[in-house]
């Protein structure tokens, strides 16, 4: 009897993933627990596993598809068996919310966020396609972009709408060319440009006298030719995802950075007097780990960085408190980024957070992480100062607050009580949404992070 492989669901929160590469071809033989595919979960990859031994008799997904957990991917059986005519082995309704969400366990909602009551739907509105299932992740890109869902095709699940059917619609509207239409007369043609156009000048930036716009429609422009000493790379992976995420940050945040920086004294001579202690245990102590437990004190003693914006539409806004905090940090690959993150990271120990530094960098780098080991952060760190960075102005990691951004650590000459001294100095940026943080707030953050770590002990 054929065996499904079905998509697995990897993570608790993971509900679909990528088919980045299949091990095996139609054809091919195939043993019970051995390697079968790559499955891409927000730039993880995991090695999904044969389930059973014999022929893989059909392929129905191909590499690069997105597909939600419960998929048929493949059939696996002895040559000549029947297989399955389609892909789909769950009723993606089943998976379809019936009410409202309750709030996820860890956050707490400020006293006077309430959620909008669903509107009865319009006569208009009732000749509208069930546009089932929508993911956050694709109802916010829509909500960014202006699309409306009811123009995009879906090719996920059941004609799902999948987040790479809103960005491909996305790009063919960029290249769709603008609607010709006639002059009005005695009207200026910068004038006549409708409120749905791109682009509507009005004005020269620098200057008073408007821009020419030709009212013959222009020919394509074409991207010149490729000379011979340039090569083209393909963005796909993780370089896309990160593109992707980054462009969806800086549009959906107004980003502001604060600056600080701390004397390390006492943080090095704590690190120089534990480092074999810590050894012992298995465990190498750098100064990220005391990084990541400033944080902590620096959140807990000012929550609103440890929080989130949400809203329902422009007029039902709210910011959600995370009661738990869990630490992102940036761990850089040859391909990209990547942020595992220290869950509960204020119930831990400077020799738990050391140790699970240690373990999720080394992971990371093997491409060992799990899907689950990559979200849920409510804050991130990302040290740029390994490269010989001074300091940045890194950008937020949606959906939270801010990014704290720690520079290349260098003795300074400074002053301290008006006599020249020099110390270990490291810059601390902070760049945080404006929506929900002021400068004051910011900077209190930044003073408790300074605070803790000139006063280590």
């Amino acid at each position: 009897m054929p065996t499904n492989v079905i998509m697995p669901q990897l993570g608790e929160s993971v509900v679909e993933g990528t088919v980045s590469k299949w091990l095996k071809k139609e054809g091919d033989r195939v043993n019970e627990f051995e390697p079968l595919m790559e499955v891409n979960t927000d730039k993880v990859d995991t090695e999904v596993p044969s389930p059973a031994s014999g022929v893989l008799l059909k392929l129905y997904i191909p590499e690069g598809t997105t597909v939600k957990a419960g998929t048929l991917l493949a059939v696996i059986g002895q040559p000549g068996e029947a297989t399955p005519e389609g892909g789909i082995t769950t009723d993606p309704a089943s998976h379809a919310p019936t009410g409202p969400a309750p709030a996820p366990a860890g956050i707490i909602h400020l006293p006077g966020a309430v959620a909008s009551a669903s509107a009865a739907p319009t006569p208009a509105a009732s000749t509208k396609r069930d546009l089932g299932f929508i993911s956050p992740v694709v109802a916010k890109i829509a909500d960014e972009h202006k699309v409306d869902l009811q123009l995009v095709s879906g090719t996920g699940q059941g004609g799902r709408i999948t987040k790479k059917d809103v960005l491909d619609y996305i790009e063919k509207m960029k290249s769709a060319p603008l609607p010709a239409t006639a002059p009005k007369a005695d009207v200026p043609a910068w004038e006549q440009m409708g409120d749905g156009d791109l682009f509507r000048p009005t004005e020269l930036q620098f200057g008073t006298k408007p821009l020419a716009v030709s009212d013959q429609p222009s020919a394509p422009i074409q991207p010149p030719a490729s000379p011979a000493d340039e090569a083209f790379i393909p963005v796909v992976g993780m370089r896309k995802i990160i593109a992707e995420h980054m462009v969806l940050s800086e549009r959906t945040s107004p980003h502001v950075t604060t600056v600080f920086e701390a004397d390390l004294s006492k943080v090095l001579a704590h690190l120089e007097a534990h480092k074999e202690q810590y050894a012992r245990d298995g465990v190498t102590l750098t100064l990220t780990a005391y990084f990541v437990s400033a944080t902590v004190a620096a959140l807990k003693a000012v929550p609103m960085v440890n929080s989130q914006w949400a809203e329902d539409g422009a007029s039902n806004a709210r910011i959600i408190l995370k009661r738990e905090v869990n630490i992102g940090r940036a761990v850089a690959l040859d391909e990209g980024l990547i942020v595992p993150v220290i869950k509960n990271a204020d119930n831990k120990s400077l020799l738990g957070i050391a140790r699970e530094v240690n373990d999720l960098a080394r992971r990371a780098r093997a491409k060992a992480l799990k899907p689950d080991e990559v979200q849920g952060g409510t804050f991130t760190i990302t040290n740029h100062g390994v490269s010989g960075s001074l300091f940045a102005t890194p950008i937020i990691n949606q959906p939270q607050t801010g990014i704290l951004g720690v520079g290349i650590m260098q003795k300074r000459a400074v002053v301290l009580n008006d006599a020249i001294a020099i110390r270990p100095m490291v810059y601390l940026t902070l760049t945080f949404d404006h929506r929900l943080l002021d400068g004051a707030v910011a900077d209190r953050f930044l003073a408790t992070m300074k605070t803790t770590l000139e006063n280590w002990s």
